[in-house]
């Protein structure tokens, strides 16, 4: 075996083959040169033989930026490609408004911070907030009062010198007295009035960030108008648009993968399909839960693997993206992941569609291979071919 260490640098499409990478070290795997001569057939096997696996550490294959993905069964039929949109889950994104008209007297975050759940983000001076702080403490007085109105009828009746309707009427509106109190206070809690009844608090619902920002100092506000929006970047959906027809094949737990503007893949899952179509496009919508912090408003390509109408029978075919394909002396290779490296695979190629190619032969579904600048794992074993001959 001969080891090489190098700087792989070039040009990408033409211009560049490589952009500069550290530490990109390759081995070629050939014959041992001290073997016994073969014989003529079987130096004619070994000539027509591909050349052999790239040794590549895991930090120069993300410095050189080689994409891989998982590849699964399912022809170019079965796929659903399709354009989607990064969206906020209904939990990872909230509105937060003032309870209560007024003055905006402080200010405690602004766009971009992060906030936590509960976390004051500004101090609202509303009269409103004092007026119901005022009828919390009136109705806690009244209540106050008729839980004493009532101990009294209650000790007259118990003497038998009060008559028994005194008594009924004292507990009735000791009950009522009671529940205008935690109306009251309700009131209150909801507005969330500070202790002195002077101003309402602006709180997050929410963990996460600010994106939106419409508040500042001074500025008057009227109720439930909107002055931040928060977001947390780790609950989010994907929406896909599908045609009627797809939607149909489409269940639940169905496995997707997300194609992202960088060239890196996320699998994610369908969580559910719009029963109807929308009136703009007439079409429904997948959505789709993904892990990981993604941006909201992202557009993404979407390949959708439906459990139902996919291929049966016959040999299973796997599709992997156009770019996975290289040509080597000739001959349609994949480079398959290896736990030192990759490892050229010959393969049979069927339809191509949608920057999208079927393999018939080669591959098994599990295995892992290279997308994203597979062809920098060509230019590398064709120079380590060159040198060694």
């Amino acid at each position: 075996m001969i080891t090489k260490d190098k700087r792989l640098l070039g040009t990408v499409a033409g211009a560049m083959i490589l952009a500069a990478v550290t530490g990109f070290g390759v081995a070629r795997c050939t014959a041992d040169p001290a073997a016994a001569p073969a014989a003529e057939g079987e130096k004619e096997a070994a000539s027509e033989a591909l050349p052999s696996s790239l040794a590549i550490t895991p930090e120069a294959i993300k410095a050189a930026e080689i994409g891989v993905e998982t590849i699964g069964a399912g022809g170019l039929g079965s796929e659903i490609i399709s354009q989607a949109t990064v969206t906020a889950a209904p939990s990872g994104e909230a509105i937060v408004t003032a309870r209560a008209g007024g003055a905006v007297t402080r200010l405690f975050k602004r766009l971009g911070d992060p906030v936590s759940a509960g976390e004051t983000i500004a101090i609202v001076q509303s009269r409103d907030a004092a007026q119901i702080a005022a009828e919390r403490i009136a109705a806690d007085a009244r209540s106050t009062l008729a839980q004493k109105n009532l101990h009294r009828e209650k000790t007259l009746f118990d003497q038998k010198v009060s008559a028994r309707v005194d008594y009924e009427q004292a507990q009735a509106e000791a009950a009522a007295a009671a529940a205008e109190a935690q109306r009251a206070r309700a009131a209150a809690s909801a507005a969330q009035v500070t202790r002195d009844g002077s101003s309402v608090i602006v709180a997050s619902p929410i963990s996460g960030r600010i994106t939106a920002e419409n508040a500042s100092l001074g500025a008057f506000v009227q109720p439930e108008t909107e002055l931040f929006r928060v977001a947390d970047p780790s609950k989010v959906q994907i929406e896909a648009a599908v045609g009627p027809a797809d939607a149909q094949r489409l269940s639940p737990g169905d496995r997707a993968i997300i194609e992202l503007p960088d060239g890196r893949t996320i699998d994610a899952r369908v969580r559910a399909v719009t029963p109807g179509l929308s009136g703009d496009t007439r079409s429904a919508t997948a959505v789709l839960d993904v892990p990981g912090a993604l941006q909201p408003g992202l557009a993404v390509r979407v390949r959708l693997l439906p459990s139902r109408g996919a291929e049966t029978g016959g040999p299973a075919r796997i599709v992997i993206a156009d770019e996975a394909l290289q040509t080597l002396e000739g001959r349609d290779v994949v480079f398959v992941r290896t736990k030192d490296g990759f490892r050229a695979q010959q393969v049979t190629v069927g339809q191509r569609s949608a920057g999208r190619v079927e393999i018939l032969a080669g591959l098994k579904p599990g295995q892992i291979v290279a997308t994203k600048n597979a062809f920098l794992l060509k230019a590398e074993l064709g120079k380590g071919a060159g040198e060694e001959e």
